[in-house]
């Protein structure tokens, strides 16, 4: 062998000081490819992080800027676990008022928000923008021509509200009603919502809302699930006690919350967050049981307390495409040349008796 041929085999033999590292080396290899296509992955996600802020009880006496201060601090513990979203309940700055009965409701207008924000609420929008979270809540809405609703927001990362929602299913009665266990006055105090069921791109994805006796409708769900709907924010204050069935305490209450919600998310592929206003509110029980819904109907948190508490999940918005593309596929399987009662009649109205 010429002195070149020999030179060049040793050129081409691995140097031991290289083989011995080899297998090492390797493996950073892989691994490095590996968490490149794990990040790639991710990258490639619609994970929306919601945290679901359940409030205790607000007392009568308790002023909207405590009330905004006890939120306040629900968002710096939903930015530390790195929330994208923040949904607080229904009627979130004050007590549940439609328990009392006045007989001039002009009286109740102090319960009311003329304007969001407003100089109380202005610091919980201040903050949001701060720490770069969305988000949702409830309020009693006054308007400047004088109507009266039960309202939500929705708000973008910088605070600025995106989207509004008003109550379509108000439940409850009018006047007193001396047999019930306890008033619920909501038909009083609130017109029904005029703005119906819309959807509204946010956070990388399509996003509605409703109100507390909303989610046990399934038209609620529906409407929104045919404009694609991706997670629908519900915030509520439910009695523990069924005000004319006493019988029917709060497993059973909390029996139909999950009912509703998770029927509502399964049948329109949809994430659902409902979250609660809870406790002994002016010595009247309202249930906790916030819970999140992932498209599957499954519930992959839910509260443990009737206080202020935070449920935080990421929620993957690309969950809800194999739903929405098999067996809920509106598009090849609704049948609405059959559903012409749904809008055409309110009540129930059975077959002529025999």
């Amino acid at each position: 062998m010429t002195e070149r041929h020999e030179s060049c085999l040793a050129e081409k033999t691995p140097r031991p000081r290289y083989a011995a590292r080899r297998p090492a080396v390797e493996a950073a290899i892989a691994s490095l490819a590996k968490k490149s296509r794990q990040e790639i992955r991710t990258s490639l996600m619609r994970i929306v992080t919601v945290a679901a802020a359940q409030m205790g009880p607000i007392q009568k006496a308790d002023s909207r800027e405590d009330v905004v201060r006890r939120m306040i601090a629900l968002m710096d513990e939903a930015k530390a676990k790195g929330a994208d979203l923040i949904v607080y309940p229904e009627l979130a700055l004050t007590t549940f008022f439609p328990r009392w009965y006045v007989e001039d409701r002009a009286e109740f207008d102090n319960w009311f928000e003329r304007e969001m924000p407003g100089t109380a609420t202005r610091p919980l929008f201040e903050r949001a923008a701060q720490h770069r979270i969305a988000m949702n809540f409830g309020y009693a809405e006054l308007t400047p021509d004088g109507h009266h609703f039960n309202t939500a927001v929705l708000t973008d990362k910088s605070g600025r509200i995106v989207g509004k929602y008003r109550k379509v299913h108000l439940p409850g009665h009018v006047e007193f009603e001396s047999h019930r266990s306890h008033q619920h006055l909501e038909k009083r105090y609130f017109e029904p919502g005029d703005l119906g069921f819309n959807v509204w791109r946010e956070l990388g994805g399509v996003i509605g809302m409703a109100i507390c006796n909303d989610r046990r409708w399934p038209e609620t769900y529906r409407v929104m699930g045919l404009q694609g709907v991706e997670m629908v924010l519900i915030g509520y204050n439910t009695p523990s006690v069924n005000a004319e069935r006493s019988e029917e305490g709060l497993e059973k209450r909390l029996f139909h919350n999950r009912l509703s919600v998770q029927a509502g998310a399964y049948q329109n592929a949809t994430w659902v967050v409902a979250v609660a206003k809870a406790g002994i509110e002016d010595g009247h029980a309202l249930f906790g049981g916030s819970l999140i819904v992932d498209p599957n109907g499954e519930i992959v948190a839910e509260a443990k307390t009737e206080e202020d508490e935070l449920l935080v999940h990421a929620c993957d918005l690309d969950a809800t495409v194999f739903g929405k593309t098999t067996i809920f596929n509106f598009a090849q399987h609704r049948r609405i040349e059959h559903y012409g009662l749904i809008t055409s009649r309110t009540g129930a109205v059975p077959p002529p008796a025999k």
